[in-house]
């Protein structure tokens, strides 16, 4: 009984390690993860061996394909489960991000009243090639999005959406025209990392105007994050999830630490 009840509690082991963190799929540590991809093959029994294997070189074990469907005659969708061998030490992670704490939208606003003393002005827009609107909407319009009500809804701030498709170059010269504090760029197409190549292009374009130093330049995006912001020199990166209190507190915090009131 004894050798019984310690493999049991080997298996169903409840012992949270964070030095060796695992994913959880039914019990704690089972290391269960779930993957989806397609492949061009057809819908055979060679093709779910294939999807074993891409599953095995992704360092999965116990590989078990759960679903496979045609997509056409020379395309095939994989659903498998699996397990990772390897934990990671999430103790040692350190992730750089805009700001620790997010402010409500009633906070921000005694924060520009007591702190700028003056109505903030912030421009957004998709610039480039980039015809989507959802990501920019969401930050600017005032009515928001899940409940967060835009930046054109807070008081102190005057926020201006110029839509999608803006060049680069209009984009500068509205935020002069209008002496915007903030810049807000938005990209969501990213095939081929055509999103880097024209948010280095801003960049360039600031500065090559001596302006990058006089606004606050922040982009979002499905793929961006705030490191990636940071070395394409952008002040913020806000990726999924964020929102336009997210913006507005780094932002006007940082106006304040930068000296732009």
């Amino acid at each position: 009984m004894s050798g019984l009840y310690s493999m049991e509690a080997k298996e169903f082991d409840k012992d949270l390690d964070l030095k060796n963190l695992k994913p959880y799929g039914d019990t704690m540590n089972d290391s269960k993860v779930q993957v989806s991809f397609t492949l061009p093959i057809k819908d055979d029994e060679k093709g779910i061996e294939a999807a074993k294997l891409t599953a095995k070189n992704m360092g999965l074990v116990d590989i078990n394909v759960a679903h496979h469907s045609g997509l056409d005659k020379e395309f095939t969708f994989y659903v498998v489960y699996g397990s990772i061998e390897k934990g990671v030490n999430y103790e040692d992670i350190h992730v750089e991000v805009a700001q620790e704490e997010t402010m409500d939208k009633k906070q921000i606003e005694e924060y520009i009243k007591e702190n700028i003393k003056r109505d903030v002005v912030i421009i957004g827009a998709s610039t480039g090639t980039d015809a989507h609107t959802v990501g920019i909407d969401a930050i600017m319009n005032m009515k928001g999005y899940a409940g967060n009500y835009g930046l054109e809804r807070y008081k102190g701030i005057e926020a201006y959406n110029l839509g999608s498709q803006v060049p680069n170059e209009e984009f500068i010269k509205k935020g002069v025209e209008l002496k915007a504090d903030i810049l807000l760029v938005s990209q969501t197409v990213t095939q081929k990392n055509v999103h880097i190549e024209n948010l280095a292009n801003l960049v360039e374009l600031l500065e090559a105007e001596g302006l990058r130093d006089k606004v606050i330049l922040i982009c979002g995006g499905p793929r961006i994050s705030h490191e990636l912001a940071k070395e394409l020199g952008y002040d913020a990166g806000f990726g999924p999830g964020k929102f336009a209190q997210d913006v507005a507190s780094f932002a006007v915090v940082e106006m304040i630490n930068r000296k732009l009131v």
